[in-house]
């Protein structure tokens, strides 16, 4: 461990201000201790170091014009982290929080999420401080074209594969792509999460989502447990987090909550099927908040205080949202109350604190590096006994 001690001090003192990256880099080097006293040539290789600094970090100023005719200035981002294994995939995140530390930490766990589903990938994220929120679709529009104008000449099918994130959906990939092909001149898979009828594939939006509860249904069969009946939360409303209710829901689980930047919705009976198609319109097409499904006779109310949802009764915990959502209180107020399971949907949703907890504890704990691997490409189609892998496009 001196070794990971000191390569992660010099990474402090070269980037003391990125503290999600700084902490993602810790997490691994931590759980690196039996291999690297296994493996003492990894130090005379500087291995650690060689994985820790991403290959490149790319950053561009991106200059558009909104509807009023006035030119907005972002920043724009691309961060490869490694191609060992295949050419550089990783998400965009358009969101005014975007910044170099977090793009390098979800590059750096992006690369050991694409190794473990076992496709030749490498990994990488970028994205822009660009707030998508309230913007028309022509303003979009314009910010993905002068996001791609700056960004394609590093990206290709066999260099860089982008795909969506938070605030890049399929109307945003639709934009990118279309930029590409132009600038381009050619018709290449180089982003996923393209449209069924241009290139795009089937499941691709549900992938993550239910490759998330899959994962969650095999370690809790392993334990001796199944998912029936389950009194689950789901931290979130994009589509991760909509696909992995929808997911409990098939396999008979009660989902009695889910989020957003806005507060939390409570279903005490669990989510429906008509609910969970009002969850999509409201999200998925409208993008407003959860606040519009409170339905007063059935008792399903929202809550603008995020804590308060620490402390509904469940089994099974699903944060989807984002990164250090789960903090030492709440994890040990989850550890606590007995929770199950623990299964990640997002990237990093636990503080180290709360993971320290959460490890002492007797929760079932599925890190995000695997279980919400499905975006990269590997999750069970419905009925089959083990699970598929495929690449998605």
């Amino acid at each position: 461990m001196k070794q990971a001690q000191a390569v992660f001090e010099l990474l402090q003192e070269r980037y003391a201000g990125e503290k999600e990256y700084l902490q993602a880099v810790k997490e691994v080097f931590e759980s690196l201790g039996p291999l690297l006293e296994q493996r003492p040539h990894f130090k005379t290789e500087n291995l650690l170091l060689r994985i820790a600094e991403p290959d490149r970090v790319i950053s561009f100023k991106v200059c558009w014009q909104n509807d009023a005719g006035e030119w907005e200035v972002n920043r724009g981002y691309r961060i490869q982290a490694n191609n060992a294994l295949g050419p550089y995939k990783g998400g965009l995140r358009f969101h005014p929080n975007v910044t170099p530390s977090v793009l390098k930490f979800l590059a750096f766990e992006q690369t050991f999420k694409n190794a473990l589903t076992g496709l030749p990938l490498g990994g990488a994220k970028g994205g822009a401080d660009f707030n998508p929120k309230g913007r028309s679709e022509a303003e979009i529009r314009r910010f993905c074209q002068a996001w791609m104008l700056e960004a394609y000449k590093y990206l290709g099918h066999f260099r860089d594969i982008p795909a969506g994130d938070i605030g890049v959906g399929e109307r945003e990939i639709g934009f990118l792509f279309g930029t590409y092909k132009k600038l381009s001149d050619s018709f290449e898979g180089m982003l996923t999460g393209k449209g069924v009828t241009w290139g795009g594939s089937q499941l691709r939006s549900e992938a993550t989502g239910y490759g998330l509860v899959y994962f969650a249904t095999y370690m809790l069969e392993d334990a001796g447990y199944s998912l029936k009946n389950k009194r689950c939360i789901v931290t979130g409303a994009g589509k991760v987090s909509i696909y992995a209710a929808e997911k409990l829901l098939q396999e008979e689980a009660k989902v009695i909550a889910l989020s957003d930047s806005s507060g939390w919705i409570h279903y005490p009976d669990g989510i429906t099927e008509e609910d969970l198609d009002q969850l999509k319109e409201v999200k998925l097409v409208k993008g407003e908040s959860l606040n519009a499904l409170v339905d007063k006779e059935r008792n399903i109310l929202f809550h603008k205080e995020p804590e308060t949802l620490w402390e509904l009764q469940a089994q099974c915990v699903f944060p989807c949202a984002t990164q250090n959502e789960i903090d030492r209180k709440i994890a040990q107020q989850l550890a606590k109350q007995g929770i199950l399971l623990i299964a990640e949907g997002a990237n990093m949703p636990l503080t180290s604190e709360a993971q320290e907890v959460i490890l002492k504890s007797k929760v079932l704990y599925a890190p995000g590096k695997a279980s919400n691997a499905g975006g990269g490409g590997c999750f069970r189609v419905r009925n089959e006994p083990k699970p598929s892998r495929c690449i998605l496009v």
